[in-house]
């Protein structure tokens, strides 16, 4: 049974955004046809509630939710998941200087992973980082499709999983309701829980999936012929 999950989301508890988690849910629920979630992971700027407490909501629309963390390294954004007591004695969230090569090992070794976000990004892209730093050790995933992507982002994300092999993922990087899960990741396997999601993300078998409504192009009018 596969899983189609929404890695990269951001409710009312990021500063940049004004998205309840409920309205979250409820959006999922009305528009399933269109956009196949059976759960987001949220991925909070900065901090991780450990108390946050979901399973009501979960119960009420039949959508998974689950936690991780994004926080700001020397090579850009970054996606935690697995987050545990652990790492967050290790790791200090706010701290926007994180040091990326060291922040996935650590992370790798308490039990969690680390994907960098919205790689093709100007200035908080891993790709950008590239050109003048070495790369990363013990990458495993990047994500490579972004629901808040501007044209040539993505392509340039796609660029590092093809030259340094990384398997790639998928995340809406929504701040607003109606933007949820327009990107995702579709699992070969059944996840219900973050330590599943850690294990998946780390050997199992994923692929991102887009569901950015396509642009319809645009008819060119017939050539008037005159005589």
């Amino acid at each position: 049974m596969s899983t189609t999950l929404d890695l990269h989301t951001h409710s009312e508890a990021s500063e940049d955004s004004r998205a309840p988690v409920e309205a979250y849910l409820n959006w999922i629920k009305l528009r399933r046809a269109e956009r196949p979630l059976d759960g987001i992971v949220l991925t909070e700027h900065r901090q991780f509630n450990r108390n946050a407490d979901y399973r009501h909501l979960e119960d009420k629309f039949g959508v998974m939710v689950l936690r991780a963390s994004e926080v700001e390294t020397n090579y850009g954004h970054v996606l935690v998941y697995g987050v545990n007591d652990d790492i967050l004695k290790r790791f200090d969230f706010a701290n926007v200087r994180l040091d990326a090569q060291e922040l996935i090992n650590e992370v790798a070794r308490m039990g969690g992973i680390a994907v960098p976000c919205h790689p093709g990004r100007p200035n908080i892209g891993l790709y950008e980082h590239y050109q003048n730093k070495p790369s990363l050790e013990n990458v495993i995933a990047v994500e490579v499709l972004n629901g808040g992507s501007r044209k040539g982002e993505d392509e340039r994300s796609a660029e590092l999983v093809q030259r340094y092999g990384y398997s790639a993922i998928g995340g809406s990087d929504s701040h607003l309701v109606s933007l949820i899960g327009l990107c995702a990741t579709r699992f070969a396997a059944e996840i219900r829980s973050i330590d599943d999601l850690v294990q998946e993300l780390k050997n199992g078998a994923y692929e991102p999936v887009d569901f950015r409504p396509r642009r319809k192009p645009v008819p060119h009018a017939e050539a008037v012929v005159t005589r």
